[in-house]
């Protein structure tokens, strides 16, 4: 079923009226919410909360933000262990999903909320664990599923890069080559990159240590009823067939269309197809 088709029959803003569990910190949390770049004033329309993936940031989703925030505030977030927010040693989804419940409660009390990958598993988490402070859920390119690959060559190959000795971040993507990453990769990963403090804005360590909980997802029977959309790359293997059933018992109301000709990083290879089909889902 093509995109057009299933963006007009969306169904209409369900409000569930739950309330959402009690906020929990694991020991070692370092103190305070996750860093925000808000785009944009608030309207009369929900804001957006954007939850990037696995070695992201809030500034990865800066275009598509700001794109989005000419008819609402857009709150996009680094997760615990990225970019400015705090550290941790325990990386848990119910843990992410309490991270965004707190910037939910402290802009507002209810959001449409974006999730790309491990950040769309922290947002179906945050459904299920805190159904009331969503009014829409948009799931980018992941199944609330455990996966079998894992990302731990690319901690290896930052870890590899000789910090000291870069001037440049053409100098660290150099030694990334090195480490056969791929070209687009390591553009990616070298925004997370503070040259001045010669450190990666990524707890590596961490992210290391808690890769089988991030390629994980917790097994629950909690549901959530709510407007769901599950968008995927078509040229992706990250949400199939396989896994729509798994999706559809925790989220009954989801609707599932693809980006022909973008892969897992959809927002990125497709970007306008890719605020096109979130704007639609929203408004409808």
């Amino acid at each position: 079923m093509d995109l057009a088709h299933i963006l007009s029959a969306l169904p209409q803003a369900h409000k569930p009226t739950a309330q959402p569990l009690a906020l929990r910190r694991a020991p070692g949390y370092q103190a305070g919410m996750l860093n925000v770049i808000l785009h944009g004033e608030p309207t009369d329309l929900p804001p957006l909360l954007i939850a990037h993936g696995l070695y992201g940031s809030a500034r990865n989703w800066g275009v598509i933000a700001k794109r989005l925030s000419d008819e609402r505030q857009v709150v996009a977030v680094d997760m615990r262990n990225h970019g400015s927010s705090p550290r941790a040693p325990s990386h848990s989804y119910p843990e992410m999903a309490a991270d965004l419940a707190e910037v939910i409660a402290a802009h507002g009390g209810q959001m449409d909320v974006l999730g790309h990958s491990m950040g769309g598993k922290a947002a179906m988490m945050l459904a299920l664990n805190h159904p009331g402070l969503l009014r829409k859920l948009v799931v980018a390119d992941i199944a609330p599923v455990t996966y079998g690959h894992s990302q731990i060559q690319f901690i290896e190959a930052m870890r590899a890069v000789d910090l000291e000795s870069i001037s440049r971040r053409s100098d660290a993507q150099a030694q990334l080559a090195e480490q056969a990453v791929d070209p687009a990769l390591q553009s990616f990963f070298t925004q997370s990159l503070d040259l001045a403090g010669k450190r990666w804005l990524l707890n590596l360590d961490a992210l290391a240590d808690q890769m089988p909980n991030i390629m994980s997802f917790p097994q629950t029977d909690a549901v959530w009823d709510g407007s769901t959309l599950f968008l995927s790359g078509a040229a992706s293997d990250y949400v199939g067939p396989e896994h729509r059933s798994t999706a559809k018992a925790r989220f009954p109301n989801a609707r599932f269309a693809k980006i022909p000709g973008a892969g897992h990083w959809l927002h990125a290879e497709k970007p306008r197809e890719f605020e096109a089909a979130v704007r639609a889902f929203l408004n409808a």
